[in-house]
């Protein structure tokens, strides 16, 4: 099931969308909105047909368009290698492939590697959901320079998201989110406001893209990924899934077993959890990655207390100060409770952003809000998601809200949440609040969801490599257990990392690295019971 997000929607995209340095598109916008219509008396089959037998058209990447967040096109690669640009046609609405279709943005880098060396198409999903594949690719290109030796490295924007017939939600009549408090204490006037905004929220997406918002759940998405396998040439999808795309990895092998090629699975989704259950896990993986940050924090000799249980009690303190009382920002904004939860959720993605976090969180305490603004800042963490002081926001946080609720039939109200409230407090008083009352994100949604987790099983499919790190806040470790279980005998293959941060590849770990290129680069998976250990952050940071 997708991630549910503590307090503001944008803080859990998966790290690789919080990393990406650069960004690129394919068309603006409004063009992938357009329907093309299916021509009269074409039945499925001939219309299945001919989206089989579409060419790409590879062209220069332009500058990104705002849905996926803006900024500059693409620089070619070391070698020159110049990103590619390209629209897939496909039916928005698989049940009726003869109907209107729309537009999916794809990027790509052509392989470095001899024809001869040359395996096929990687394609990547970075998470989210809501996060643009196309945005992301380019900035960590980097990190797969290797996996290029053999692969062309393709990613897409999924449908629902950024130049992929997205959703819009922001409406002028909506309530400005950040006068909502989503950890709501007050008795009943703060928790109606954010109902309000829910429902409000739903129904502007419903007059903004009532016609795509019952089809951007993860299972069209996965036709979509075997319809691209096709296009690409590909006999089998080879696949590097992360966070949320894990889940979609898992979707997919579940309806394409006979099509599942070598496929990497990082940051690993529960797919037992129902939505109430993930966010309740979610809670105890922030609480202990916040645990692990304070005890080094205390080891470092920061000001912010004497061992680990000072430096949690004194976070809890000072979020609740917050509420009450927010610090002036240098954009002429607020640090409240909430955006607290924000900067500190976010630098838990990666360990290598714990001393930001420590320096953030002692001039906080000290009543200066000006670093954990900043830190914000480089998270990614405002103006992403349709804030108003945004006039072209990026569509993530109404993507991520839409394919949520299209996926996940769980809906929740204010009673649910209040009598769950007590175990969320157990497992994180400080993370725990604003999980909870997330479980409200799909109150009023229009489209009725598929179920209450995804169905992943995938009996005598090949071998699915799982990578599951111990202190992931975001995809707690369990979670790759459990789909190797679910996926069925022998095809998960678990790979655990003992380190911090939301995943593992990302991490930059030598040993993960290697394990992971090994198998995509050769087809032999790493050792049963694999373990790799963290590198030490160095002395002094």
């Amino acid at each position: 099931m997708p991630t549910a997000r503590a307090i503001s929607t944008a803080v859990l995209l998966s790290t690789a969308t919080l990393l990406a340095s650069s960004l690129t598109a394919c068309a603006p916008a409004d063009q992938q909105r357009d329907r093309h219509h299916g021509t009269g008396g074409t039945t499925d089959a001939q219309a299945l047909t001919s989206l089989r037998d579409q060419s790409l058209d590879w062209k220069p990447c332009p500058a990104p368009s705002p849905a996926q967040g803006g900024g500059k096109a693409p620089a070619a690669l070391p070698d020159g290698t110049r990103w590619q640009c390209a629209t897939l046609r496909t039916p928005l609405d698989w049940k009726n492939p003869s109907g209107d279709a729309i537009g999916l943005a794809l990027v790509r880098a052509r392989s470095s590697g001899t024809p001869d060396d040359r395996i096929g198409s990687l394609l990547f999903n970075f998470g989210g959901p809501g996060g643009s594949g196309v945005a992301t690719l380019p900035g960590l290109a980097a990190d797969y320079e290797k996996l290029r030796t053999r692969y062309d490295l393709v990613s897409f924007d999924p449908r629902g998201v950024g130049n992929s017939a997205p959703v819009r939600c922001h409406d002028a009549g909506l309530p400005d989110e950040d006068d909502i408090d989503h950890t709501p204490d007050d008795g009943t006037a703060e928790t109606d406001a954010l109902v309000r905004f829910n429902r409000a929220t739903a129904a502007a997406c419903e007059k903004n893209s009532g016609d795509v918002l019952p089809h951007v759940g993860t299972t069209q998405a996965a036709q979509d990924l075997d319809l691209l396998r096709h296009v690409l040439g590909d006999a089998r999808l080879h696949y590097f899934g992360i966070s949320y795309g894990t889940e979609l990895g898992g979707v997919y092998a579940h309806l394409f077993p006979d099509h599942v090629g070598r496929a990497v699975l990082d940051g690993v989704v529960d797919p037992t959890h129902d939505t109430m259950q993930e966010a309740l896990a979610q809670a105890r993986g922030f609480q202990l990655a916040f645990e692990h940050f304070a005890t080094w924090c205390a080891r470092q000799g920061c000001a912010l207390g004497d061992d680990a249980e000072d430096i949690v009690k004194l976070a809890v303190a000072l979020e609740a100060a917050l509420d009450d009382t927010p610090l002036p920002t240098p954009d002429g904004g607020a640090l409240d409770g909430d955006a607290l939860i924000d900067a500190i959720s976010g630098a838990l993605y990666r360990q290598d952003y714990w001393p930001a976090l420590r320096v953030g969180l002692e001039a906080a305490a000290d009543d200066n809000a000006d670093v954990l603004h900043d830190l914000a800042e480089a998270l990614g963490q405002r103006g992403r998601g349709g804030a108003p002081d945004d006039d072209h926001p990026s569509n993530e946080d109404d993507a991520f809200r839409a394919i949520t609720c299209d996926d996940s039939s769980n809906r929740y109200t204010v009673a649910d949440v209040r009598s769950r409230l007590p175990d969320f407090l157990e497992a994180s008083p400080l993370f725990g609040p604003g999980l909870a009352w997330s479980a409200l994100t799909c109150d009023g949604w229009p489209v009725p969801g598929t179920a209450p987790h995804p169905e992943v099983s995938t009996p005598g499919a090949p071998p699915v490599l799982l990578v599951g790190n111990t202190g992931d806040p975001a995809t707690p470790y369990e979670g790759a257990a459990r789909m190797a279980e679910r996926l069925g005998e022998k095809v998960g293959v678990e790979l655990t990392y003992r380190g911090e941060g939301h995943g593992a590849y990302d991490s930059g770990n030598d040993c993960v690295r290697n394990a992971v290129d090994t198998y995509l680069l050769t087809g032999k998976l790493p050792a049963p019971d694999t373990i790799c250990e963290a590198d030490p952050l160095p002395k002094g940071k």
